[in-house]
């Protein structure tokens, strides 16, 4: 029977990667060596998903541009100083990626972090890198949740959006899927919960990634 879908296009952190804490953590510092005005962690967290300049421009939309520059490199640095250097996968998703590539998904990332960043996350997560056939961030083409790094993918890999999935945490997510009318799945152990991905449109909402084999198997 044919596959409901050819391409799963998946975010990373939130997502596959538990990196929301470390990613919190890291702003705060740059937050404080800056002696910017205090934010919140939940301000914080709700903006995991975004490029760092939207982020930035969000949090404090009174900065000028080159001040924003300024957190962008302490963001950097102090995310570079955390230990580990690389959050880790939730449990499951690696063999959840694994056992999709088996049975002949296509998979792809479309992230809000660096080029820079996602490199280094796959370099130290090897095995996720050798499964997927492209990559998207931030700095390359446009910030979530504007859809072009969704179209962009499309394009390279010659699918139509109805063929695709985009799985991630956060509205951002939601959004750009369906600015493309792509369908998407939300996943709860990232940032937006359940009721707010339904709202911005996700077709399901799974706790982890490592559940969307089971889902898709019912579609």
């Amino acid at each position: 029977m044919k596959k409901r879908f050819e391409l799963l296009i998946f975010d990373w952190d939130g997502t596959l990667a538990d990196s929301a804490a470390q990613i919190v953590s890291s702003m705060q510092a740059a937050i404080a060596a800056l002696k910017l005005p205090q934010r919140t962690d939940h301000e914080i967290r709700d903006l995991i998903g975004l490029g760092m300049h939207d982020v930035l421009y969000r949090l404090f939309p009174e900065l000028k541009p080159d001040d924003v520059m300024s957190l962008l490199a302490s963001y950097r640095a102090a995310y570079l100083g955390n230990l580990p250097p690389e959050a880790p996968l939730f449990a499951g998703a690696l063999e959840g990626l694994r056992k999709l590539h088996s049975e002949g998904y296509r998979l792809a990332v479309a992230t809000g972090k660096s080029r820079a960043g996602l490199n280094r996350s796959l370099a130290h997560h090897a095995e996720v890198r050798d499964l997927m056939i492209s990559t998207r961030t931030a700095d390359e083409t446009a910030s979530k949740p504007d859809p072009l790094m969704l179209k962009e993918l499309l394009q390279e890999l010659d699918v139509p959006a109805s063929s695709a999935l985009m799985v991630g945490d956060t509205e951002y997510d939601a959004h750009m899927a369906a600015a493309l009318g792509m369908p998407m799945v939300g996943v709860i152990c990232g940032v937006h919960d359940d009721s707010r991905l339904r709202q911005a449109g996700a077709e399901a909402v799974l706790e982890y990634a490592a559940q969307l084999p089971l889902w898709l198997g019912h579609r």
